[in-house]
């Protein structure tokens, strides 16, 4: 018995090493995700989950059932729509580019300002603003409840009648469910699996994370700080339409911030910038390697520095592995 048990040993103790390795690796990849940020008052839920992704492609939201949250949020476009700028209802445009929703449960705070708590209340925005849905609230509850699918949906998920309680809440949790955390990216840094990046795409994350300061303001695992910075894309955003978070204080000191994005997925995410007036991941290189456009508030971190071409074409392979559309799987609607 004692003999047997010794021979079947060493086979034994490759299966505990793999099971210790594969539970290093969930746990390696899962701790990414573990800090989604989802109010005490709005549990997540897969009924909710159907019913917010329901909603969120259905454009009986907008005033003339041509626009749904999907239409400036696309799931194969990474949730952006790569127009410059929005387009909402009758055609009428925005002044912002559409920003990826993918890995929303993180935000500490929503919107280019940075001004909104969650994603409950960023729900009513767009449905509500006239060059996105111009859809007036107390209508569109009326028009949602008598849809005995929504109907039935709010009585069994929620224990009340459809009103704007399960519209935002539903949606909210659907946006939360969005995690897009799977790249080679991830693979070789946090999984370890070395064969991942090619040897451009590893010399490329060494020059944004060593050489360059881009990780002051693009840290692994999030690739954004989340705060609002002035970058200095503009010589002057006193001579902007749009001046930033100074629309919501009316503070000087706010003029030009706007909320570090992420950069997951950005090989997807083009046009760049809050106005999508870079269109490619080279001018936005260009852009910080000039050091920015010098205005009076530009964030310090941005200064100039020299790529030769080499670098640049390592640079943009390494943002290109930050790509990761797993969550298509069950997004496409």
């Amino acid at each position: 018995m004692t003999k047997n048990w010794l021979k079947l040993f060493p086979v034994i103790f490759i299966i505990y090493v793999f099971i210790i390795n594969a539970c290093s690796n969930t746990s390696k990849k899962y701790s990414l995700i573990s800090k989604i940020i989802e109010p005490s008052d709005n549990p997540s839920t897969e009924a909710k989950i159907a019913l917010g992704k329901a909603l969120f492609f259905d454009k009986r939201l907008s005033i003339n059932e041509t626009v749904s949250c999907a239409s400036c949020h696309d799931p194969k476009l990474a949730f952006t729509d790569q127009k410059q700028v929005s387009e909402g209802v009758f055609g009428r445009k925005t002044t912002r580019n559409s920003p990826s929703i993918l890995n929303a449960g993180f935000l500490p705070t929503v919107m280019f300002d940075g001004h909104l708590e969650t994603l409950e209340k960023q729900v009513i925005v767009p449905i509500q603003e006239h060059t996105e849905m111009a859809m007036e609230m107390l209508t569109l509850i009326k028009k949602l409840r008598a849809i005995p699918e929504y109907q039935a949906a709010a009585k069994e998920i929620f224990q009340r009648d459809f009103d704007p309680f399960v519209l935002t809440r539903s949606i909210a949790v659907f946006e939360r469910s969005l995690i897009s955390m799977n790249s080679r990216f991830d693979h070789y840094y946090y999984q370890k699996k070395k064969n991942a990046l090619t040897q451009m795409e590893i010399k490329g994350w060494k020059l944004f994370s060593e050489k360059l300061y881009c990780i002051k303001c693009h840290p692994a695992p999030y690739f954004t700080t989340y705060k609002t910075e002035n970058n200095g894309l503009y010589a002057n955003y006193g001579l902007e339409e749009d001046k930033g978070r100074f629309r919501i204080h009316n503070d000087s000191n706010d003029i030009g911030f706007f909320k570090i994005p992420s950069l997951r997925n950005i090989e997807l995410t083009y046009p760049y910038m809050h106005d999508g007036s870079l269109k490619t991941i080279e001018e936005v290189i260009y852009h910080y390697q000039n050091g920015g456009k010098k205005d009076k508030r530009q964030s310090k971190l941005i200064v100039p520095f020299k790529l030769k071409n080499k670098e640049v074409l390592e640079l943009k392979a390494f943002l290109n592995a930050l790509t990761d559309t797993l969550y298509l799987k069950n997004n496409v609607n």
